[in-house]
């Protein structure tokens, strides 16, 4: 898996400051600058009000007045010429107090069939699904939905059977 991998890699770009070291400005880091959370969200939100989302995805508040910005729809279309074709995925997205720190919780709400989807719940397995494995804080949610439709186009998904249109989970 495409996660596996990167998770075994170590982080770059950190410099431990208890060793003691002190740059003379070349090896330096500049330091991270940290977007609060309501900021990224909302830009996220003004990017999908506004349609600049990546072709074959869309993300919205679930609730148009949801001033925590927590509850989120997205839209997966599915690709041409593979099984998903033809068909519209609905998905829920949650952003606790972590994001972006830490990538939001998924759950299909419409019926796929995907090595990392939960077919009783419609979850995705955050260790193994793209967008979420491989999770970055400058990622977004429309990155996460754009991962998993172009995984829908791989050798290994494109043909999977899939649930009769229209089936959702519980």
């Amino acid at each position: 898996s495409v996660c596996r991998a990167t998770q075994a890699q170590p982080q770059r770009g950190r410099r431990d400051r208890s060793r003691g070291s002190r740059g003379s400005g070349s090896g330096a880091m500049a330091e991270k600058i940290r977007v609060p959370r309501n900021f990224k969200l909302l830009d996220e939100l003004e990017k999908g009000e506004k349609g600049q989302n990546t072709d074959g995805v869309t993300v919205g508040l679930s609730v148009h007045d949801d001033i925590t910005l927590t509850h989120w729809n997205g839209t997966i279309f599915g690709p041409q010429g593979t099984t998903f074709d033809n068909r519209i995925y609905a998905i829920s997205l949650s952003c606790d107090e972590q994001y972006p720190h830490k990538p939001p919780k998924l759950r299909f709400q419409s019926k796929i069939n995907l090595p990392y989807i939960d077919q009783s719940s419609g979850e995705a397995n955050q260790a193994r699904c793209p967008g979420l494995c491989d999770w970055k804080e400058s990622d977004t949610l429309d990155t996460v939905l754009t991962k998993i439709r172009r995984d829908l186009t791989t050798p290994h998904n494109r043909k999977l059977p899939q649930p009769s249109e229209g089936a959702t989970y519980q």
